[in-house]
């Protein structure tokens, strides 16, 4: 009985019940501050509760409250019990003297005179200390019977009832979301939105669960705990309360310490996190320009800061852990000194109503502190309520499930704007569109012309209203279109953008999200007008074919069609193409615009584009500039205009070569044909999303698996990858090995601190032992030794504690921070390969580094002090209690494996649980990170509906395990809560039968059962750590394996060769190439093709045909599996790969920038050393940025934002173009460099790379052949192999393969 209270105290010390006091502060504050904190009162946390619900958790209530008052309930057992100890022992103690006889239940003289005491009274006999054990042992196992009953209801009720509302709470938010306006998206990030959908939503559940009927437990057993004190003595109670201040003061102080050191701790932790997401996102660029070691003293930056506060924090706790130890052993001293002058001397106790009031005040005071964990959860969930109910209460400005709203019955398709001025939400100060006034006809194709950021987009965007507009308005036939219904406003715009969005399903699926319930027979239709019923007849599965996530497994241009298909499906009334064609390359392209020009003639059709090439035919032309429409009128009026148009054409066609158009010109004497316009076509959009790390590109002919396949596949890789070996305990001790003096002094202080529970269990049975000492001053003089001793034991405590505390902390932190650098710098070692792997993702990564490197701390650090901590109680223990009494040691020994056991099982249980919910959530978290990634895109579908079904359908499965995780963890604790009843039952009613019949001693008794469930709880204590440590060897392994993983390509700068006069000789030799993670798709067949220094080199060649590859072997991303690379006539493989990158300028189609400022970004470049601000000046001159940073506030301070978002893509282009130029190579390559680019920016870059070309090797890749019709040699590639090579001129003459691209667009045969 006495036991759990020491042990319970410490393990509850460090959340402190006592951060009650903060916490109450905090609920009581004035209603202002309440509100900047924390405005979600407790109570409406329970605003989805049902009547049933009610309910349940008012019964669970009742159960919780009876629950509690069982502990302060068996006090009252225990005080009798032991005054039935104490008078037998007097009893036993007076009769060895044989002058004495015991008669009608008092002592006498064998002369039949009353046997007096010193105070002159007399001595009571006759106590049947069996008979008296065997009842005190049945209202024990009542007692426990009925905690049983209570405490599996208690649980099972509040957990349903939680499960029930937390349900309602997720689909309730989820469908609010999906019905918020684009605006709001654009000011809320999407991955803070999934991270409150799931660890938000958990945390509510945390507080409104058990952690409630725990509170009222505990808070009932306070409250009968200080009526069971007051009743059996007030003088004492009030003593050992005047105690509770000095411990509520330190507890609220170190609530508030903890937690803010935990939230800066966790704070730089997270800014680490996003660096290495951003650096693992990004990890082509960072491998070309070497940046990894710069990247990884980013991220040990930010560890170090999280290390100091881990430290400071760790500190903290011990120096508390110490006080509370000492102030509680100083309590005892005082209570017990007290206490026993109130027996001794005014005899107002009795020695049971002593131990009653003593522990009836520590157990009410201990669970007061216990109640402070589920305070602390209570205000977490409060504070996670906060973000999420602020969500589910908003109004949102453009409702799209409303049902309001006009519905036409005819629609004509005319669209005007009338003064129309518009900002976005997130960036109020950049004005986008300035009073634009226009009007769009029904039935005619008009195309928006004008430079990057000028507002073309964003009229898109407002005709769909996904924005409304800051003043003025758009009509629809003459209708504000904030009076229609915005659903079926919706379903009549059909909308193919220049980044088209796929969903994660086949592609048969993707195209019915046009229209639901569509007939085969249409798909097939839409497929074959959108050009792209030929390339999906190729693929295995047909229209069953899976896309991947975001259409990852399909190249740029196919993944456009489909969208067309998509967009043709709806059957729409006005149809929006935002670059609809720009990732097609010359040949798809003129056959898709010709089936857009078929399909629009009887829409309203808008079109964007850069290449003017596409909207020559339209009917309308409108020229933007600076958010207003400046022109408009056909191609030939505006050409006569000579205004914004004219500018952009004359542009445009200075690119072409005077050959080219006399060759075009004899070749389509006819009529102006499209096709042969459409050469200079923009392939805007990532053709193989380059700048991720997904697989590169994938040609026409791609074999994809079946869902089958891959999900076997994945299964077999998983299990691969999670039945890891444990590590062994001694490496992970190698990585703490600088820290070992700290671990020595902390496990010193662990043992002694571990010992102080047998010492306590020795001087308490030792003061009840003093009761039956007949001589009064011998009584005093032993019980003030015991309480001189209690003190000297609360000193040393207050010592030790610190010492653990600070020492594992330290330690523990350092090797957390060594192990996160490591494998960080582990994972940026690997060559590119490893990371197109699906179980390498950014964020699996991220999440690795994070997660394990923690969790080895389980095997090591503070883990190390609780098992050295526990095992020294258990080992003292024994030895005690074997040397008093083996019989009786043995007898309680048999309840010990089933505490342990229920402790290891609830335990196992709930991490069992936790695994399941995890897996059962990751389905409806795929669903959420889907919707919410492409909302745009689902707002223009008008599917919000399916996705938040979609979303509900998963919660049934999780709901489901939730209400079995209920009734099991209900049957395991409340069958753990039982047993340590039953056990004193059989010990002590054993422990009376071994007084009576061997006359041990009753203090042995209490001190061999003290001794032994103390060290029971240790041993559960020291359980509790087993699948800690489990996890931490398993993390360790994991981590241990990307250390000891040897990159295919070593990117160490000794490997290899160096040498000075680098010139730029590049020749691929019979180069075969396949991805390491598609080996049946054949990339690169037998390549060969060479480029002297100072040449530039251009690849043409339709989508898929090798073209990127062969840049990336060169960069050595990828070494070819036949052939050679040879790089001043040296094999690229014996070259080192630091060096060979330090000489590569890359500048790619979409360029990643980092989350810095544009300084810092064109800084990249040259990771070698430290560039100048004068450098960076010149580089931007170069790229003719600096005039657009010097337009801005910050100038090169600007952030540029996540993978630089707040700039638009030419902006960003240059920039990339700035870094490449600060680097100074000697080879350049040029992927698309321009391709995102308007016109006007596109002749001046174009030019700035024509400056930085010189004297440079370069290789370029382009979709628009007017970009490269100087290049040295032009090498046209066809399935992986050049098929003619030479320059412009040259292969014009042959009429081959180039000649048939450049006139007619036709395909590479």
């Amino acid at each position: 009985m006495t036991s759990p209270t020491i042990y319970y105290v410490s393990q509850y010390v460090v959340c402190s019940a006592y951060v009650i006091v903060t916490l109450m502060y905090m609920c009581f504050r004035d209603e202002k501050k309440k509100e900047k904190m924390l405005s979600v009162g407790y109570f409406q946390l329970f605003r989805f509760a049902t009547g049933t619900d009610t309910l349940m958790m008012v019964v669970g209530g009742l159960c919780a409250l009876i629950h509690g008052a069982a502990s302060p309930l068996m006090l009252l057992v225990y005080s009798r019990m032991t005054n039935t100890f104490v008078s037998y022992e007097i009893e036993v103690q007076a009769l060895k003297d044989e002058n004495k006889i015991c008669n009608n239940n008092t002592i006498y003289w064998k002369n039949d005179s009353i046997y007096e005491t010193a105070e002159n009274g007399s001595v009571y006999c006759g106590v049947d200390i069996e008979a008296e054990m065997t009842m005190f042992a049945y209202y024990y196992i009542g007692i426990g019977l009925g905690v049983m009953f209570f405490s599996y209801f208690q649980i099972v009720f509040w957990i349903l009832a939680a499960s029930r509302q937390t349900d309602r709470m997720r689909k309730t938010y989820f469908r609010k979301i999906m019905q918020m306006e684009i605006g709001w998206f654009d000011c809320n990030s999407v991955g803070e939105l999934n991270t409150r959908m799931s660890d938000d939503i958990n945390k509510i559940n945390n507080a409104i669960a058990d952690q409630v009927s725990s509170f009222i437990e505990r808070i009932s057993t306070f409250v009968f705990g200080f009526m069971v004190g007051f009743i059996g003595g007030w003088k004492l109670t009030l003593v050992v309360i005047a105690v509770s201040p000095l411990i509520g003061a330190a507890a609220g102080l170190m609530a508030m310490a903890v937690a803010r050191l935990t939230g800066r701790e966790l704070m730089a932790y997270a800014k680490a996190g996003a660096v290495a997401d951003e650096v693992l996102s990004s990890i082509r660029t960072v491998a070309a320009f070497g940046g990894e070691e710069k990247e990884v003293e980013r991220y040990d930056r930010n560890l170090a800061e999280a290390q100091i506060w881990g430290v400071k924090k760790g500190t903290i706790i011990g120096v508390f852990q110490g006080y509370l130890w000492g102030i509680v052993f100083f309590c005892f001293a005082l209570a017990f000194w007290y206490g026993s002058k109130l027996v001794i001397d005014t005899k107002e106790l009795s020695p049971g109503t002593l131990i009653q009031v003593f522990f009836g005040i520590l157990m009410a005071a201990m669970n007061l502190g216990q109640a402070s964990p589920c305070l602390e959860a209570f205000a977490t969930g409060r504070a996670a309520a906060k973000n999420i109910f602020d969500t589910i209460d908003r109004e949102p400005e453009i409702d799209c499930f409303s049902k309001e709203g006009h519905i036409l019955d005819r629609v004509k398709g005319d669209i005007e704007f009338h003064n129309v001025s518009f900002y976005y939400p997130s960036r109020p100060e950049v004005k986008i569109l300035n009073d634009l006034s226009m009007q769009i006809k029904a039935g005619e194709t008009t195309a928006f012309v004008g430079p990057s950021g000028s507002g073309k987009s964003t009229t898109i965007q407002l005709i769909q209203r996904f924005y409304d507009p800051k003043e003025g308005m758009v009509t629809l036939d003459g209708h504000d279109i904030r009076t229609l219904n915005i659903h079926w406003l919706r379903s009549l715009i059909g909308i193919v953008e220049q980044e088209p969005v796929l969903f994660a399903t086949t592609i048969a699926e993707n195209i019915k999200f046009g229209r639901p319930g569509v007939a085969m027979e249409d798909i097939i239709q839409a497929t074959k007008e959108a050009n792209a019923y030929n390339f999906i007849m190729d693929l295995p599965q047909k229209f069953d074919t899976l896309v991947g996530e975001g259409g990852g497994q399909l190249s740029g241009g196919q993944k456009q069609r489909i969208a067309i298909a998509r967009a043709l499906i709806r059957n729409p009334r006005l149809l929006l193409l935002d670059m609809a064609t720009s990732a097609l390359d010359n040949e798809s392209e003129a056959v898709v615009q010709k089936a857009l020009e078929k399909v629009s003639h009887s829409l309203t059709t808008i079109s964007i584009a850069h290449r003017l090439s596409t909207i020559r035919n339209a009917d309308v032309i409108i020229g933007f500039e600076r958010g207003q429409a400046v022109e408009k009128g056909t191609q030939s009026e505006l050409m006569e205009r000579k205004g914004v148009y004219f500018t952009l054409v004359t542009l445009q066609n200075q690119g072409t070569t005077n050959t080219t158009k006399d060759v075009i010109s004899k070749a389509l004497e006819e009529s102006f044909d499209l096709k042969a316009m459409s050469r200079t076509s923009s392939k805007r959009v990532s053709v193989r999303l380059r700048s991720q790390s997904r697989l590169s590109n994938l040609s026409d002919n791609l074999v994809i698996f079946s869902d089958k396949q891959c999900s076997t596949d994945n299964t077999c890789e998983d299990d691969a990858d999670e039945h890891v070996e444990p590590a062994s305990v001694p490496r992970i001790l190698k990585y703490n090995q600088p820290e070992w003096p700290y671990m020595l002094l902390g496990s010193l202080g662990a043992a002694f601190n571990g010992a102080v529970n047998p010492v306590y269990a020795i001087l308490f049975s030792q003061i009840l032992g003093t009761f039956s000492i007949s001589d009064l001053n011998e009584q005093r003089k032993e019980i003030n030794v015991i309480c001189i001793l209690f003190c000297i034991v609360a000193v040393t405590s207050f010592f030790f504690q610190f010492l653990q505390g600070y020492a594992f902390a330290k330690s523990g932190e350092l090797l957390t921070r060594r192990l996160r650098k490591l494998g960080f710098q582990a994972m940026l070692r690997q060559e590119i390969g490893w990371f197109d792997d699906h179980r390498n993702s950014p964020g699996a990564l991220t999440n690795r580094l994070a997660t394990d490197a923690s969790m080895v701390q389980g095997a090591t650090g503070s883990q190390i002090g609780m098992i050295v901590n526990s095992l020294t109680s258990i080992g003292a223990s024994f030895i005690i209690a074997l040397y008093f009494s083996w019989k009786l040691t043995l007898v309680i020994l048999c309840f010990l494996p089933l505490i342990g056991l229920c402790g290891v099982f609830q335990a196992k249980m709930l991490t069992g649980f936790a695994n399941e919910d995890k897996k059962a959530m990751e389905g409806a978290g795929r669903v959420s990170s889907e919707a919410l990634a492409n909302i745009r895109t689902i707002a223009g579908l008008a599917k919000e509906h399916s996705f938040v079904e979609s979303y509900e359908q998963k919660l049934v499965l999780p709901f489901k395990s939730e209400r079995k995780r209920a009734n099991i963890y209900g049957l395991c604790f409340s069958f753990s809560q039982c047993v340590i009843f039953m056990a004193y039952a059989a010990s002590f009613r054993y422990g009376g039968h071994l007084v009576m019949s061997e006359g041990l001693q009753y203090l042995v008794v209490f001190r061999v059962i003290t001794a032994v469930v103390t060290s029971g709880t240790a041993l559960g204590k020291a359980s509790s750590f087993t699948p800690d440590y489990a996890k931490a060897k398993i993390a360790a392994a994991r981590l241990f394996q990307l250390f000891d993983r040897v990159p295919k390509i070593s990117t160490s700068h000794t490997d290899g060769e160096k040498w000075d006069d680098f010139r730029g000789e590049i020749e691929f030799i019979n180069c075969n190439f396949t991805y390491p993670t598609r080996p049946d798709v054949q990339v690169l067949n037998g390549l060969v093709v060479s480029v002297k220094p100072g040449q530039t080199l251009a690849f043409v060649g339709n989508s898929g045909c090798g073209k990127s590859t062969s840049v990336q072997l060169l960069e050595r991303f990828y070494d070819p599996d036949e052939g050679k690379v040879m790089i001043d006539g040296r094999p690229s493989y014996t070259v080192n790969v630091p060096f060979l990158r330090s000489q590569i300028g890359i500048v790619s189609q979409e360029p990643v920038l980092f989350g810095c400022s544009i300084a810092e970004n064109i800084q990249y470049g040259d990771n070698a050393c430290s560039v100048s601000m004068e450098a960076i000046v010149t580089a931007a001159k170069k790229a003719y940025l600096h005039d657009f940073v010097m337009t801005l506030p910050d100038k090169y301070e600007t952030q540029v934002g996540a993978q630089g978002s707040q700039l638009s893509r030419g902006q960003k282009q240059r920039i990339a173009i700035a870094r490449a130029i600060v680097r100074n190579p000697k080879v350049l390559l040029l992927d698309e460099a321009t391709s995102a680019l308007d016109t006007e920016s596109e002749q001046t870059v174009q030019s700035a790379l024509d400056e930085a070309r010189k004297g440079r090797t370069c290789i370029t890749i382009a979709h628009r052949l007017s970009t490269i019709q100087n290049a040295d040699i032009i090498a046209v590639m066809s399935n992986g192999a050049v098929i003619e090579q030479d320059s412009h001129d040259n292969l014009m003459a042959k009429r081959g393969a180039y000649y048939k691209l450049v006139t007619t667009g036709a395909p590479i045969s």
